[in-house]
């Protein structure tokens, strides 16, 4: 089957789900639509069993596509970007601090407690893995996933001000986790004795500092030439441009894509809309064709994703381990928020509710880039312990947390509350 005809039946398929969860389940889209994959795919395996001819064909069709690639190098620039560019910067402006402290302080917290608490539980389940491969699972695992947060949390009706720190957050610490897992990755592949910590950290600022440095500068250049025109067709064609090249370019130098568009975003959304940079049509069509590229791309990427058991080895004891690590992974993000939230507190930076904890730790989801990252091991490692643990609880933390997470706002009394009420939350 060629790509034209993988990418047709991709998008048909995706269409099909999202009408019948529209019409007939009603959840959110993106779970939803992981939902509908999921039990697709186990029909498709349990028909496979008989050896159909068209399912085995098109679970080598799902073998054959390169699902890291797809979401690391195609869909998530485009995704944080349309992201980036609705999000309220004055806003995320005046959360700067804890959204800065929970993506620079918690995800690298997390990473060491998951990598911790697996090294010491693998052994039980008859899965003794090496600390560097812990680490590198506790890297991918920690961050959580800006896509699923946008797609799922925005709609669960939580106090402004949590729903900014949050999606805030991981906009941001995608871009950490993602370098944490690259200076991981790299020391496991090379040996701990063969990187010194000088490299190490010049790889994690060269991956960081570069990626927002040349998105400041993609993004201030691209609000410039925005300024000088008005053109709506022009316009839209230029932020397509720019997440395009600034993506590839990104690469070429090594530095953080996902930092890169995240910081292009919010710097495009930020002026146009504060400055009058944009007229009121422009304005209009640009919002509107990235709000129609996020879904398109949401649908497509959940769909994948429930498509993927299709091609997982998933033996018991992966499967166990998988569901001990969703408790290792909530608790490690309890912490992970705690420590900032109690370090902002004795700064006396700002004010958090009663329940800011229990929302930020229920409310990191996980999803694609998790499970692109663990996709992304080489087969020298125990790529299928880490790929299988990463998709089970991805699989929960979309499912189980995206479903809940609008009850659990409720029963603790959020709601959504007035503008000035939501600014008392902080």
């Amino acid at each position: 089957m060629d790509l034209y005809t993988a990418l047709a039946l991709l998008l048909v398929i995706a269409a099909a789900f999202a009408y019948v969860n529209l019409r007939f389940l009603k959840m959110p889209t993106a779970i939803g639509l992981m939902v509908l994959g999921l039990v697709a795919s186990l029909a498709l395996v349990g028909l496979a069993r008989f050896e159909v001819k068209p399912v085995l064909e098109f679970a080598r069709l799902v073998n054959k596509l390169d699902f890291s690639t797809i979401v690391m190098q195609v869909m998530l620039g485009f995704l944080l970007f349309a992201g980036a560019i609705h999000v309220d910067t004055r806003r995320l402006g005046r959360l700067r601090w804890p959204v800065s402290v929970l993506a620079l302080v918690g995800t690298p917290l997390s990473t060491g407690l998951v990598a911790g608490a697996m090294y010491l539980l693998l052994p039980w389940l008859g899965l003794p893995t090496p600390f560097i491969y812990c680490l590198l699972f506790g890297a991918l695992i920690s961050p959580t996933d800006p896509v699923a947060v946008l797609s799922i949390l925005t709609k669960a009706n939580i106090p402004k001000s949590l729903e900014t720190k949050i999606v805030g957050e991981s906009l941001f610490n995608d871009g950490v986790g993602v370098v944490l897992f690259v200076v991981t990755l790299e020391i496991a592949l090379l040996g701990p004795g063969e990187v010194t910590l000088s490299h190490a950290l010049g790889v994690f600022l060269r991956e960081t500092v570069g990626g927002l440095a040349l998105g400041t500068a993609l993004g201030l250049g691209t609000a410039w030439l925005l300024r000088s025109i008005d053109n709506y067709q022009v316009e839209v064609l230029m932020t397509l441009a720019l997440v395009a090249g600034g993506t590839a370019l990104a690469t070429h130098l090594h530095t953080s894509g996902p930092l890169a568009m995240v910081m292009a975003g919010l710097l495009v959304g930020h002026f146009s809309r504060n400055s009058g940079m944009l007229s009121e049509e422009s304005q209009d069509y640009v919002d509107k064709f990235w709000e129609l590229i996020d879904e398109v791309l949401n649908a497509l990427l959940f769909v994948l994703m429930g498509l993927e058991v299709l091609v997982l080895n998933l033996p018991g004891r992966t499967v166990l381990a998988g569901l001990a690590g969703i408790v290792v992974v909530l608790v490690a993000r309890m912490a992970a928020v705690a420590l900032p939230l109690g370090l902002l507190r004795v700064r006396d930076t700002f004010r958090t509710s009663d329940h800011s904890l229990t929302v930020l730790t229920w409310g990191g989801l996980r999803g694609g880039l998790s499970v692109a990252l663990a996709l992304s091991l080489p087969a020298s490692m125990p790529r299928e312990l880490l790929v299988g643990m990463t998709y089970v609880i991805v699989v929960f933390s979309i499912i189980g947390q995206g479903l809940t997470i609008g009850p659990l706002v409720r029963r603790l009394g959020l709601g959504q509350p007035t503008e000035n009420s939501a600014e008392k939350l902080v």
